[in-house]
């Protein structure tokens, strides 16, 4: 069996989802080829993955620079449609940009069937199967899989030597330079800015005021408190699906709410009716349908938007880079504008959540959240580590939440669990690191282990 594996080097290493893409491979077939596109610089850290056994390809050229998703997925199309393979793993996202959009886009552009947040990944003679976040799938084969980040690379054998990296350039490629680097880039990044949403004022207290705390809290009525938009309405938006619906009137005046179909059937819809805006539910039905849509429309699309902004001709869209750690407010040249926007999930009055710190303390964790009534929530790193099923993940690749209490027990902090949180009315904080970032974003906290 044929793999190919698309892997991309972010600051002098592959990106940790494309390790985890490989090493999938690698189980998989004794052929497996790499492919990646970027500048000549990143060779050197392409090389080590040739003592794994794999060919290794780079494409490179200066006319690729300032490649979106959309051109991305271009490039790399033209370039594998002239190989060989069975099957195609790629990294859920980069972490760099975390969109997970070039793995659908590619699917399309190689008209492939597509199985995305695959888990654990299997075949036959002529079918791929994968456990995925949210059950069991199937395809034949050629097919793309995009994979999490649940395998770790193996360490190449101290016998094994390193291989060349083979560069190919548009010369042997052809692609149409209208459709490459920033010429062929729908989305614009406008500016750029630290992430400092979310950030509270803690209260530090003794792990002995926790539940009189707790019941004062249960007590007190909270508001909502909506921001008014006040920029330029649209004139029309499309919502897919209901869930994205309020975040559409808040931004048009008139919204045209659409059923969930298949990308061609949403596409067939917008070449017709030529929508100014499509927005979408950036939910694991959202994230793989919408990039889709968006490669046969040829068209740009933002992902897991925060929070948008229009001028009422053009759609300004605000999302979390690099892990959350800054903003990029972001615009689409082309029509439709359309994004994936992180809506905020019916939560209950209090949420409890786990992270790694408290891995083996889970009889502990469900017992503390019965007694106070509360649902039961998990980081990534638990979900990661099969302690947890998905739905229960609260982060930017899982749930935005907004409780009434949010209690965050042994979880670090990243930026991508915060950005997820901010909705709640309070949040309290137990982990015995006094240094841990998330103390940063909550209104009590207690140092202790849990």
């Amino acid at each position: 069996m044929k793999i190919l594996v698309c892997a991309k080097v972010i600051k002098g290493e592959i990106n940790p989802f494309d390790e985890s893409a490989l090493e999938c491979a690698l189980r998989l077939s004794d052929d497996v080829t790499v492919v990646s596109m970027g500048p000549k610089s990143t060779v050197s850290a392409l090389k080590p993955l040739t003592r794994l056994g794999a060919r290794v390809i780079l494409i490179s050229d200066s006319i690729f620079a300032g490649s979106d998703t959309l051109a991305t997925s271009y490039i790399l199309s033209t370039a594998i449609a002239k190989m060989e393979y069975d099957l195609i793993l790629c990294g859920r996202q980069s972490v760099d940009g975390d969109t997970a959009q070039v793995g659908p886009m590619l699917s399309e552009m190689l008209r492939l069937p597509l199985i995305t947040n695959a888990m654990e990944v299997s075949c036959s003679d002529n079918e791929v199967m994968a456990k995925t976040r949210i059950g069991e799938e199937m395809s034949k084969l050629p097919a793309l899989v995009s994979v999490e980040r649940g395998y770790v690379l193996r360490f190449p054998s101290i016998f094994s030597k390193e291989g060349v990296v083979d560069i190919i350039d548009n010369t042997m490629l052809s692609c149409d330079v209208k459709r490459c680097g920033l010429a062929g880039s729908p989305t614009r990044v406008l500016e750029t800015f630290e992430n400092e949403r979310g950030r509270r004022k803690c209260k530090f207290i003794s792990m002995d005021e926790l539940f009189v705390l707790i019941d004062e809290l249960k007590k007190q009525n909270t508001v909502d408190k909506k921001q008014e938009f006040k920029g330029q309405k649209l004139k029309s938006v499309w919502a897919v699906g209901k869930e994205v619906a309020t975040v559409a009137k808040n931004i048009a005046n008139e919204v045209t709410v659409i059923d969930k179909n298949t990308p061609y059937k949403i596409a067939q819809m917008a070449l017709k009716e030529k929508p100014q805006v499509i927005l979408w539910n950036a939910d694991i039905w959202g994230r793989k349908n919408a990039p889709v849509t968006a490669a046969i429309l040829n068209t740009g699309l933002c992902a897991d938007c925060t929070a948008l902004d229009s001028d009422g001709e053009n759609l300004i869209m605000y999302r979390p880079a690099q892990g959350g750690n800054i903003i990029a407010k972001i615009k689409c040249l082309t029509y439709p504008q359309m994004a994936t926007v992180r809506t905020e999930s019916k939560s209950s009055e209090i949420i409890v959540s786990g992270g790694r710190g408290v891995s083996d303390k889970m009889d502990k964790l469900y017992a503390f959240a019965e007694k106070i009534g509360a649902e039961v929530g998990t980081s990534r790193g638990l979900v990661d580590m099969n302690k947890a099923p998905y739905d229960m993940q609260i982060g930017l690749t899982g749930r935005m939440v907004n409780p009434k209490i949010y209690i965050a027990i042994g979880i670090s902090g990243a930026v991508h669990h915060t950005c997820a949180i901010e909705g709640a009315k309070t949040v309290i904080v137990i982990n015995p690191d006094k240094d841990a970032r998330i103390f940063e974003y909550a209104d009590y906290g207690i140092v202790s282990a849990f």
